[in-house]
């Protein structure tokens, strides 16, 4: 029996003009989720609406060869395993198929037995070479997150070192006209340094915790109020005006959710929103009444994200800049690990923004029962 069985069904598309070949690879392949196109439109349509694990496909076809179909979905998905259904004398074209990226060749008239083994190997093949790439990019974020760690806490600990070592030299005085002013920014980047460190003991425990999600029925709209009043004073400190309205007709009933990873999406959003408010700007966060869904609405007037930048702004370690001064606050994982939290627990996460405008993001639950 296939190792598949006790697994979850991959898909696979076939992609052929004949009838009977496509009915041929669902009573052949039903072990897998198929998916059947008629042409190479069809496919590449289909594509776009769902997710598909190995593509199966003729050469010979009508409008658009196999050829054709295997450029376009490598050009788009270059990771997406493409195996061609052709004949033992093109030569030409499995060696042009093979610079274009194919991952195997089934030969007609077709053996069931080959058609049944070939995919089986593509799919193990497709396999590994996910997990090669898997730890391929954990590697690399390892690395560029322990270089992130490294900079962001040199700047802050050698300003208060540089500080301190000139007072011991006598450099620095309490008589000097400056000295005021230096060990205000001295406050300021320990302040920052603490956050710093702050974060990444909350990032360890939200990310570390065991692959097995524990839910609990939780009241978001006590667990917002918490985060908010515990934010009041960074807000106030900015002299924005701060408002939370969470109160009934907002639901306030019970979500079945992880207690720290919800808290952790609210606080990085909320954090965000204070961050990029300027000096007398407005954050509110507030529950907005459903019947249907819990939704939650943290909302700024801030600087906005340009929406070249709004693509990017889900990635790990990446940054907006608002100000183009290169010197942006914080690691760049609060809006990643906040979608990737929300979503694990059957959530969603949207943030519309525009430059000047402001920013809003909203979580969103569906309520049950």
């Amino acid at each position: 029996m296939n190792n598949l069985t006790n697994q979850t069904k991959k898909t696979l598309l076939c992609v052929d003009d004949e009838p009977i070949i496509r009915e041929l690879c669902v009573n052949a392949l039903g072990h897998y989720q198929i998916l059947v196109a008629e042409s190479g439109q069809k496919a590449l349509e289909l594509l776009e609406n769902h997710p598909v694990d190995v593509v199966l496909s003729d050469v010979m076809m009508p409008n658009m060869s196999g050829l054709e179909l295997l450029q376009k979905v490598k050009l788009q998905q270059p990771d997406l395993a493409v195996v061609l259904m052709t004949g033992y004398s093109d030569k030409d074209i499995i060696l042009e198929a093979l610079k274009a990226g194919a991952d195997d060749f089934i030969n007609k008239p077709i053996n069931i037995l080959q058609l049944s083994t070939t995919v089986d190997k593509v799919f193990e093949k497709q396999k590994i070479r996910q997990e090669l790439s898997n730890l391929k990019r954990i590697d690399k974020l390892k690395s560029d997150f322990l270089g992130l760690i490294s900079h962001k806490l040199k700047t802050p600990a050698t300003a208060i070192s540089l500080f301190i070592q000139n007072i011991a030299d006598g450099v620095e005085s309490p008589d000097d006209p400056d000295f005021k002013q230096m060990l205000a920014m001295v406050q300021t980047e320990t302040i920052h340094l603490e956050q710093l460190i702050q974060d990444l003991l909350y990032f360890s425990e939200a990310t570390l915790q065991s692959d097995e999600l524990s839910l609990e029925p939780v009241n978001i709209a006590s667990v917002a109020d918490q985060i908010a009043l515990a934010l009041r004073p960074a807000a106030a400190n900015r002299k924005i005006d701060y408002v939370i309205n969470l109160d009934p007709p907002f639901s306030t009933q019970p979500v079945m959710l992880n207690l720290q990873r919800i808290s952790f999406a609210i606080r990085a959003l909320l954090d965000n929103a204070i961050k990029f408010t300027p000096e007398g700007g407005c954050v509110r966060i507030e529950g907005i009444p459903d019947n249907e869904r819990i939704i939650l609405s943290i909302r700024d007037n801030g600087v906005g994200i340009p929406h070249q930048e709004l693509g990017k702004i889900f990635n790990k370690f990446y940054q907006v800049d608002p100000e183009q001064t290169g010197q942006v606050r914080g690691f760049g994982l609060g809006l990643y690990y906040a979608r990737d939290f929300i979503r694990s627990m059957g959530g969603q996460l949207t943030i519309t923004s525009a430059p000047d405008n402001g920013t809003e993001a909203k979580i969103e639950f569906p309520l049950t029962g």
